[in-house]
């Protein structure tokens, strides 16, 4: 449901992100509670999502986005490219052969087709087909918890917030979903209910209103689950990917799942794009692994360590919800160190692969493998919509660095320097070559050679 700063500035790549804001709902406040209504309910903090991310992206909030709505807008975006999705069809399974993937598909009316491809990608959930024929483990467990989900309206009309309560026994997460006026309620279902077969929101409606210090009007869903951790053991074996759930699936903490999943397609596709049609060799997807499989194990232990004690039962369980996690929270979000660090997490921006086979150099406090830093004064992030690999300069640009540009056909944009720039870790005079996804390949001096060698190490055809 939460769409993050990342995700946003890779739509701005795609140029939609402003549409897609427009439709969705921007969260910029978060409210922290404690204790319920009967118990002296009070507000232990209240922080801007401005101040978390302010100067660090164009995009420093959350926006809530329905899925069913998400997905409507996305498919939206593919017809008008020609692309139609084949509903209703199932992956039989797929054998690959030494120069492409044959894979069978059932489709909606019962009969299988045949498809050849040059390769395959798994984006296909956590009981993914393509990672069962690969073999491939999928470690991991399923947490104790029963959660429930909630759409509901309030009778006391929309709240825009996003409302984080602790209680002694359950807490509950309420944010807006949908502009019609509907709220999201999530948390874990009250101990001595976890068992019952029927379970419905009546059954704690109370103990939910009291906590948040709301009336419900209308239950408009409901559902119970389960929260499980797991990471594949490998995102490629040979002609075939892994992406989003079939790869790795974790606690709801932070609203990372979808946004990494976009994280894992985008990466992903744009080095298919450049090694099928010819301007990039195929190694470079080699790149897409250990790229993301990294991340995905650290995040999956990052959540494991919040979700485990915020849900616990128990005096350690009531102990971190009611003691740990608001003077956590106070802390983090009083210094603006602490507050860039927390929004650099909770959005993606800090998301780097430094140890990349497409990752080299250093300039400033920018390093090979990190999203190339956003100033907004310079419009920087403007000239990524072109998805191509392109070169920035922060300063004076030197003659033989912009002949070997345009001899090697790859774009150049130079910005003026000034403490903004410097702020953002950028180095005066230094060059950054711009990967599609907006990350940075290399990064050092305006060397021509540098840049040279990088080209050939990975045969790319850059075209201005």
């Amino acid at each position: 449901m939460a769409i993050q700063a990342r995700t946003l500035e890779f739509y701005g790549q795609y140029g939609f992100a402003d549409e897609i804001i427009q439709q969705g709902i921007v969260v910029e406040d978060a409210r922290l509670r404690e204790g319920d209504i009967e118990h002296g309910a009070h507000e232990v903090l209240h922080f801007s999502f401005n101040d978390l991310g302010g100067g660090l992206s164009p995009h420093p909030f959350a926006l809530t986005f329905a899925q069913d709505y998400h997905e409507k807008f996305l498919v939206g975006k593919l017809k008008e490219l020609g692309v139609q999705i084949e509903w209703n069809s199932k992956l039989v399974g797929f054998t690959e052969e030494s120069d492409c993937v044959k894979a069978t598909v059932q489709l909606q009316n019962g009969k299988t087709s045949e498809i050849a491809a040059q390769y395959i990608a798994g984006c296909d959930g956590a009981h993914s087909q393509v990672r069962q024929t690969l073999g491939i483990g999928f470690p991991g467990g399923t947490y104790d918890q029963l959660f429930y989900v909630a759409d509901v309206k309030l009778v006391e009309g929309f709240e825009r917030d996003f409302i984080f309560n602790l209680g002694e026994h359950i807490l509950t997460l309420m944010l807006p979903v949908r502009a019609s006026g509907m709220q999201r309620l999530i948390g874990l279902v009250p101990p001595e209910l976890t068992n019952k077969e029927d379970l419905t929101f009546e059954d704690f409606r109370d103990q939910v209103e009291k906590l948040v210090g709301i009336h419900v009007q209308e239950v408009n869903w409901f559902s119970k689950y389960k929260v499980h951790h797991r990471v594949a053991e490998k995102f490629r074996v040979g002609r075939a990917f892994l992406c989003g759930d079939a790869g790795h699936i974790h606690s709801p903490v932070g609203g990372q799942g979808m946004n990494t999943g976009i994280g894992d397609a985008i990466n992903l596709g744009w080095k298919l794009a450049e090694m099928l049609n010819g301007r990039a060799a195929a190694s470079i997807l080699d790149s897409y692994e250990p790229e993301r499989i990294g991340f995905a194990q650290s995040l999956v232990k990052t959540t494991d360590k919040v979700f485990t004690p915020m849900t616990a039962e128990g005096v350690k369980g009531e102990f971190s919800r009611q003691v740990i996690a608001p003077l956590v929270f106070s802390i983090v979000t009083r210094f603006a160190v602490s507050r860039h660090a927390m929004f650099r997490v909770l959005s993606q921006i800090g998301i780097h692969y430094p140890h990349s086979p497409l990752s080299e150099g250093e300039a400033g406090h920018v390093h090979g493998g990190d999203r190339l830093p956003w100033v907004g004064d310079r419009d920087n992030f403007t000239p990524l919509k072109s998805l191509d690999w392109q070169v920035h300069v922060y300063g004076r640009v030197q003659e033989p660095f912009a002949d070997a540009c345009r001899e090697l056909g790859v774009a150049l944009h130079s910005f003026a320097w000034s403490e903004d720039v410097a702020d953002a870790g950028l180095k005066e005079d230094s060059s950054y070559l711009v990967r599609p996804d907006g990350y940075v390949g290399l990064a050092g001096d305006q060397d021509p050679e540098k840049l040279r060698e990088y080209q050939r190490k990975f045969a790319l055809r850059w075209l201005e």
